[in-house]
């Protein structure tokens, strides 16, 4: 099966400076002092303690890295991965705001990196070392967001020196995992739903012991979080496999009218919700 209208392939790749240093010294002075072998323990230096201007890089490039692999499906071991026409628009919007994000907050670490070497020298104490803070034009070679969004290359695109024979056995194997690809791609969506229901399933299970059973927690995120992906499935199903459709609507359907209040409160609601949820994972083969 051709998708080559419906797809592309979006490869994100952001580089952050991870600023962590093996204290060699310190390691080999606590082994020793420990009485162990030199290599029972090691001592890892947070450049930046008492800052975290480098860390929210790490954490906001963490955020962009989880919308992609959940906006996309899995397609070569390169890193490239399945975006579909259908969230193209606001994949890149997303995309195009998180990269100005990121570098602004680059920016701000950038201008305050000097004096953030001499604030290392008391956050560190004896463990601060002059030799593990690079120059700063360096250091902005350590940062990076890069996005490169390519065409689905046809099964039968091949511009090589060949003999027809050997055209056509680069096709047919092309082909072959051209469609492995795609089966694993769609496999992945068919993963996140049972993932989702069988966390629900287990959720809406009364703990068995009665009142002296600890008591399960429910927050609003255990709905909208089913539901977004009830949204997110109708524009990943890049094969539009009807089993698939089915499966996404069966949640939708199961989570109509109920309210997080609701399950709280109510054995009987949860105890519906999980039938519901239960015949959803009996019906399709997972």
């Amino acid at each position: 099966m051709s998708i080559t209208s419906s797809a592309v392939l979006a490869e994100l790749n952001i580089s952050v400076w991870p600023a962590k240093k093996l204290d060699r010294a310190t390691s080999a002075n606590i082994t020793s002092n420990a009485n162990a072998h030199g290599d029972a323990a090691q001592v890892k230096k947070n450049l930046f303690a008492g800052t975290s201007l480098r860390k929210d890089i790490e954490n906001y490039a963490a955020r962009i890295r989880l919308y992609h692999n959940q906006h996309t499906l899995p397609w070569s071991d390169k890193g490239q991965r399945l975006l579909t026409t259908k969230l193209f628009l606001e994949y890149k919007q997303y995309m195009n705001n998180a990269e100005a994000v990121y570098n602004q907050l680059c920016d701000t670490f950038f201008a305050a990196y000097p004096q953030l070497v001499i604030d290392a020298q008391q956050s560190l104490g004896s463990l601060y070392d002059a030799e593990d803070y690079p120059p700063l034009d360096e250091v902005k070679q350590k940062f990076a967001f890069k996005l490169a969004i390519d065409p689905l290359p046809e099964s039968g695109d091949f511009r090589l020196d060949a003999t027809t024979a050997e055209l056509e056995e680069i096709k047919a194997d092309y082909e072959k995992r051209y469609e492995e690809r795609l089966g694993e791609a769609m496999q992945s969506a068919w993963d996140r739903l049972h993932k989702e229901l069988t966390h629900l399933s287990e959720k809406m299970a009364d703990s068995a012991g009665g009142e002296d059973a600890p008591k399960k927690r429910y927050h609003e995120t255990l709905l909208t979080n089913a539901r977004g992906l009830c949204g997110l499935l109708t524009k990943l199903n890049v094969t539009n496999d009807p089993k698939l459709e089915e499966a996404r609507r069966d949640l939708e359907n199961a989570l109509l009218g109920t309210d997080i209040e609701s399950i709280k409160d109510s054995s009987q609601v949860r105890g519906e919700v999980k039938s519901k949820v239960d015949d959803i994972l009996k019906k399709f083969e997972w």
